[in-house]
């Protein structure tokens, strides 16, 4: 076996490893959500114990994939409900070095089709309870990518 295969399967061994939460039986957490249209809210805008004003609260469990959270998202934001929308993920947390806050960019789903990263969860984004979930909304015709569908003649 080549080296990179090890590599491979160490990672599908860990994408296996991922264990579903009993939800019946263990209590959801609080996730801050940040909507933003177009791309991320400034990190800045965490700061000082301030957040940005567009927050969305929602339960959820730590075992929440990312299209689960973006059908969240399409139930109370009717404009993302329209196909090719890309919903991209970031998260927000806690500097260690500093007083301030970091942000990662950890996915990206779009509405209508399957992609890589819809059944990444917050656990294998490494999601620490308290920290935010901030998500850039892009419809269709402004995510500047040439569309992946054919029209017939």
């Amino acid at each position: 076996m080549s080296r990179k295969s090890g590599i491979v399967g160490s990672v599908i061994e860990e994408k296996h490893n991922d264990k579903r939460i009993d939800r019946e039986h263990t209590c959801p957490l609080l996730l801050r959500i940040f909507i933003s249209s177009g791309r991320h809210n400034s990190v800045s805008d965490f700061s000082r114990g301030r957040v940005p004003e567009n927050e969305f609260q929602v339960h959820t469990w730590m075992d929440a994939s990312l299209k689960e959270l973006t059908q969240l998202v399409q139930a109370i934001n009717t404009e993302s409900r329209r196909k090719d929308t890309y919903f991209d993920f970031a998260l927000v947390f806690p500097d260690t070095r500093s007083s301030g806050y970091r942000m990662r960019d950890i996915g990206s789903t779009c509405s209508g089709q399957k992609g890589p990263d819809d059944e990444k969860t917050l656990t294998s984004c490494r999601f620490q309870i308290g920290d935010f979930l901030d998500i850039a909304i892009t419809p269709p015709s402004n995510r500047g990518e040439p569309s992946t569908s054919y029209r017939r003649r």
